[in-house]
């Protein structure tokens, strides 16, 4: 993908140094900075004459360099967000002003900090970055050096010559401060290119040595023997030692005019103005004799050698131009340049002088195009006006004008709308990154305004067409269904404008969001049959006026079902389930005055009905009785059990993945094991739907819809969650064909059964086998893993002799269709052996690993009775807390557990302990299949058991009844529900420890199905309370329970200063967090730009302190929780500017 150059060393080497370095920040702080900043001779000095010279203009230049630290906490343009460190140098002390990169400078909002060399570390802010050439200048207050003495490093491009020894002083390798030698071999270099879809130099020649920088000496000076700059180090090659230096004559010109505007650093007047002008035109240096074979006639050649100096080698070629600038449609590639206003024109430097003199003003251009010549007159565009200074910040995607650079690098015309970063909303709908959107909601986007505007009259919830194109497919546009957020997963949608005064990107609400729809569905369809309307309302009951003849019309006659390109969903290994769902397809509104088609207020949506030859795929699907239609060699059991079938699709916002969880899109088969008029439920596994932080969708079987679903239960042990929908989202027609499975939890599969293995397939295909269950009592015993993410225990579980994988979901029937299983998905990640390593290390690759490259599942079944006991609770309503559901509040039930981690020994094994022959024969006589014992593999951290229960302790009996099996110790716990029972909720258990019998009594906690419902959005940083497979580690720190980092956004303070996720947060400033209400008290008082002292804990128990700068501009401190009256996810911001 890139050319022989290598990857920019502030640039894409930096962005790959970045991603290292923040997953492996808990190193410790950077050695750039932090540690011991030295100079490193690389080479012998020239010679024995000017050792001495080299050595005072060394220790006049050290000073002066600085080693920059960089945030960019926003996707923007050509750079993706992160931290990173570079090089700079001080060329104006009275201003206080520092040159380095473009690329390091960036071209959108950036935080940054230099450190001198005798470890001052003073805030800088930037003031001027090219619109091309890299180079740009940052700005610090000179009052802020307080023990250094240092000079500026005068700029000298006149000095550079081949031949010319020189000095590389830099942080290089992001390590040290080292001095690096080498030799100018060429001043004519074509600029290098670095990446087909980012920044690139051009229009410009580049400054060719032999010095070998690497990653983190980007804005280095290169100074001759006298201390002077004479040019300005920028990328090397990917293999060699190649160095490319950008020349100074262009910088020295803008430091001019920022010297000319500005009296002192405290001056804050408006910012400087530097001319720029474009043509839009890429060109290309070439020698004469290829530009002969473009056409040259030889009398220009003879006139252009005449005019030019004599180590005039060549001319300037059009290489590209971009559409829509000045250039287009004038000139084309290949075209040499003659003169520009009758002035011969050979070098970039020549024309760019006379460009940025001329901006708003017109040009004459003389060119050969073959052997004819041609004059052309363009106008001189100002270069700032095409480089985007504000973007649209909404669901975390990041959207702005289309940069000079990148239309440039795609071939489209500048200003158009351009996706930097998709977020969560547009990747939700497919949009990739680098996608330039079209048309929104019917309306035709040609500026950013024309998308903000769109998006006002949108409300939450509301689905909306996309059409967008991309460059690697750019002649063909597509399109995407856009859900607008449901809940406030992220801040309201913000404009973030420029302002290069204090070098902060100021945000400003880009429009008051339009509350959510009351109802999520459509509450009123017309469905048209020729001549004849049949209204329907909301209630499924209104299908009892319909004829069963008419259903079948209804179902068969839908004219278009659109299938809509998703995307890929990982399924926690499963990899890349390229999924196609079916939608409804609605007629958009056609008003006369163009104006936009009101699709988040769906009152009289009409849904054409048409030949059944139109939709044979839908048809197939039912019979004449509005049911499914099967394949002739289907069963009984898929006959019955498919209409009771989902596919459940899960999107998860990457800004609040908690719980360990990694994978953004997941989906599976689910089983609808409810469905009344006015609540529908269905029961999937948690590998599918993890947290409750989600949004749902359901795709049905029965009927071809897709409605969006809410998490209402999560087992805090099994694998299985239940998620809601409302079932007048089907309408009549739909309600009435979609059913609840008929659940048989007894009598309980035995070994030997026949069972029917029934799931879906990507196409909403129902898949089934019959197979025999080999083990009915599995004992499930899933490792820890490397990182703490829910694991299934205390559950036996059903194998059997074939099935379809481990990326297979679906459930297990009798032969009459009545579930008898639960065919889910675990989540079984590789454990690691290196437990010694540093826990640093250990968070260095659980990225990796979590990407799914180490990531195992299993599929096997989960007895239905530990559903339907939830199942029968909710639906009479349960005694616990309450809980909106379809406008209904309904009491959600209580889980009572053991928070034990429990395995089964053999018998056999326990004799070998010590266990008596009288207790063998006990628990013989009450199992006779099984043979074995439970004992305790751990108790969970803050558990009531925690102080109890051992390692290794054996089970006899539980409150005087001998137990063998999960099942057991779960009917005990629910026993203790019982009012009669008055027992504060301890059992009594009889255990074996150590050779004795013991008695003890061991209390339960009762747990409820909500999962984690409040995270804290801190400095860029999720933390949540700690997750029960936090706990099951069976560790908290010593200081309180702390709260847990969950995540840690690129480009934020904690990535900067190097808090990483996996750890507990103790102690802010010398105050305990023992909990998420402690840390919110504490991050109410912290004041924007405040240093912190922070005390954390890692997974292996190491303590750690480190400071932090927290930051309220980019990462103002919010709130995200779950409203259980209203049954919405909100966000409130607790502390910002």
């Amino acid at each position: 993908m890139y050319e022989e150059e290598r990857e920019r060393d502030g640039m894409e080497e930096e962005q790959l140094s970045d991603s290292s370095m923040d997953d492996r920040q808990t190193v410790g702080v950077d050695a750039a900075v932090e540690g011991d900043i030295y100079m490193e001779v690389e080479g012998a000095l020239a010679s024995k004459e000017n050792a001495e010279d080299w050595r005072r203009a060394i220790d006049k230049v050290v000073p002066a360099v600085v080693v920059l630290r960089i945030t960019v906490p926003r996707a923007f343009d050509t750079r993706a967000p992160g931290s990173f460190h570079a090089t700079g140098f001080v060329v104006d002390k009275r201003l206080g002003i520092i040159l380095t990169n473009r690329h390091v400078v960036s071209p959108g909002p950036v935080v940054a900090e230099a450190t001198f060399a005798n470890h001052e570390e003073i805030p800088v802010h930037p003031i001027y970055r090219d619109p091309v050439h890299d180079f740009g200048f940052f700005r610090y207050d000179p009052d802020a050096i307080q023990f250094l003495t240092y000079d500026e490093i005068p700029l000298a491009p006149e000095a550079a010559s081949v031949g010319l020894e020189i000095r590389v002083i830099g942080n290089d390798s992001k390590e040290k401060i080292s001095i690096l030698s080498g030799t100018l071999a060429r001043l004519d270099r074509d600029a290098p290119h670095y990446t087909s879809h980012g920044y690139n130099d051009f229009n410009t020649f580049y400054i060719q040595a032999a010095s070998g920088t690497k990653g983190g000496s980007s804005g280095s000076p290169v100074i001759d023997w006298k201390g002077r700059a004479v040019a300005l180090n920028a990328g090397s090659k990917r293999t060699g030692a190649s160095a490319f230096f950008l020349p100074l004559e262009r910088v020295v010109r803008a430091l001019k005019f920022l010297q000319k505007g500005k009296n002192s650093f405290q001056d804050e007047s408006e910012a400087v103005s530097i001319p720029r002008g474009t043509l839009q035109v890429t060109f290309l240096h070439k020698g004469f004799n290829e530009i002969r074979r473009l056409g040259l006639q030889t009398d220009t050649e003879k006139m252009v050698r005449e005019a030019s100096p004599p180590e005039e080698t060549g001319m300037l070629v059009v290489d590209s131009v971009v559409p829509g600038g000045p250039g287009h449609k004038h000139l084309e590639p290949g075209d040499v340049l003659i003169c520009m206003n009758g002035e011969v024109i050979t070098r970039f430097l020549k024309m760019e002088v006379l460009l940025d003199d001329l901006v708003d003003q017109k040009v004459e251009l003389l060119i050969e195009r073959g052997d004819r010549p041609i004059n052309v007159n363009l106008m001189v565009q100002d270069l700032h006006s095409i480089s985007p200074d504000h973007f649209l910040e909404v669901s975390g995607a990041i959207i702005h004008p289309l940069s000079y650079q990148q239309a440039r690098n795609f071939q489209f015309q500048c200003g158009l709308v351009y996706v930097a970063e998709p977020g969560y909303m547009f990747y939700r709908a497919g949009v990739p990154r680098h996608a330039i959107i079209k048309k929104f909601a019917g309306v035709e986007i040609a500026v950013l305004e024309d998308l903000i505007t769109t998006l006002s009259k949108l409300h939450r919830g509301a689905c909306i067409p996309l059409e967008y194109v991309n460059y690697k497919n750019r002649h063909h546009r597509k399109s995407a269904l856009v859900t607008i957020d449901h809940h406030e997963w992220y801040t309201a949608p913000q404009v973030y404008t420029r302002n290069d005064s204090d070098g902060l990107w100021t945000a400003k609400p880009a429009f008051e969001p339009l509350p959510l729809l009351l109802t999520r569905h459509v509450s009123k369809i017309q469905r048209v049959t020729g001549k004849q309307t049949l209204p329907c309302s909301g209630d499924p009951n209104s299908v009892e006026h319909i004829p069963q003849e008419r259903i079948q019309e209804l179902i068969n006659g839908v004219k278009s079902i659109g299938i809509c390109e998703g995307h890929s969903f990982d399924t926690h290994g499963q990899g890349e389930l390229d999924t196609r769902r079916n939608r409804l397809s609605i007629k958009e509104d056609s008003s006369t005055d163009g104006a936009l088609a009101d699709y988040s207020l769906l009152d009289d949506i009409v849904v054409e009905i048409g030949d059944r030859r139109d939709v044979e795929n839908v048809a197939d699907m039912t019979d004449c009785h509005g049911k499914i239609s099967h394949p002739a060699n289907a069963s009984y059991a898929e006959h019955v059990i498919e209409p009771t079938l989902v596919m459940v699709e899960v999107h998860i916002p990457p800004s609040i993945m908690v719980d360990g969880i990694h994978s953004r899109n997941i989906s599976g088969t689910g089983v609808i094991v409810h469905h009344s008029q006015d609540m529908g439920l269905v029961a999937v596994d948690k590998n599918t739907v993890p947290v409750s932080m989600s949004d749902v969708i359901l795709s049905f079987v029965a009927f071809p819809i897709e409605i969006h679903a809410e998490v209402v239960f999560l087992h805090p042990v099994h694998n299985y969650a239940l998620v809601a929908y409302d079932p007048s989202a089907l309408g009549p027609v739909g309600a009435s064909v979609v059913r609840a499975a008929k659940l048989l939890p007894e009598p309980p599969l035995q070994r030997g059964d026949s069972v029917h293995l029934v799931g879906l397939s990507k196409s909403l295909r129902a898949l089934s086998r019959k197979s025999i269950v080999t083990n009915s009592c599995a004992a499930l015993n899933i490792g820890s893993t490397i990182t703490p993410i829910y694991r299934a225990i205390n559950l036996e579980v059903i194998v059997l002799d074939t099935d379809f994988g481990s990326d297979f979901s679906g459930v297990l029937t009798d032969e009459r269709g009545q579930v008898q299983a639960l065919w889910g998905r675990f989540n079984r990640q590789v454990s690691t052996s290196r437990n010694n390593r540093e826990i640093n290390k250990f968070v260095w690759h659980h990225t990796k690993i979590l990407q799914g490259r180490l990531n195992r599942q299993l599929a096997m079944g989960i007895p239905v009775y530990v559903i339907s006991q939830v199942v029968e609770k909710i639906v009479p309503d349960a005694k616990g807390p309450t809980l909106l559901i379809n406008g209904i509040k309904r009491a959600m039930p209580l889980v009572r557990i053991l928070e034990v981690e429990l395995l089964p020994r053999l018998l056999s094994k326990a004799r070998n302990f010590g266990l008596s022959e009288e207790w063998v024969q006990v628990l013989v006589t009450k199992d006779p299949l099984r043979r074995q014992i439970l004992r305790v593999k751990g108790c969970w951290a803050g558990s009531k058991a925690e102080n109890i229960l051992e390692h290794g302790d054996m089970i006899l009996t539980i409150n005087g009844e001998p137990v063998t099996c999960f099942q057991e110790v779960e009917r005990a716990c629910q026993a203790l529900d019982n009012i009669e029972n008055d027992n504060d909720g301890n059992l009594k258990m009889t255990i074996f420890r150590q050779g004795r019998e013991i008695g003890v009594l061991v209390g339960t906690d009762v747990r409820d199905g909500s999962g984690t419902t409040r995270v804290v959005n801190w400095c860029g940083c999720i933390v949540q309370n700690p997750h029960p497979a936090v706990r099951a580690l069976g560790f908290l720190p010593e200081e309180g329970h702390g709260v847990y980092v969950a995540r840690c956004s690129p480009g934020s303070p904690v990535r900067r200063y190097g808090l990483s996720s996996l750890q507990w947060i103790v102690e802010v400033d010398g105050k305990p967090t023992p909990d998420l209400d402690a840390f919110v008290r504490m991050a109410e008082e912290l004041e924007h730009g405040q240093f912190v002292r922070i005390r954390t804990v890692m997974l292996n128990g190491k303590p750690r302190v480190l400071t932090l700068k927290q930051d309220l501009h980019y990462w103002p401190t919010c709130e995200l929780r779950f409203d259980p009256e209203a049954a919405i996810w909100r966000r409130k911001t607790i502390r910002g500017l």
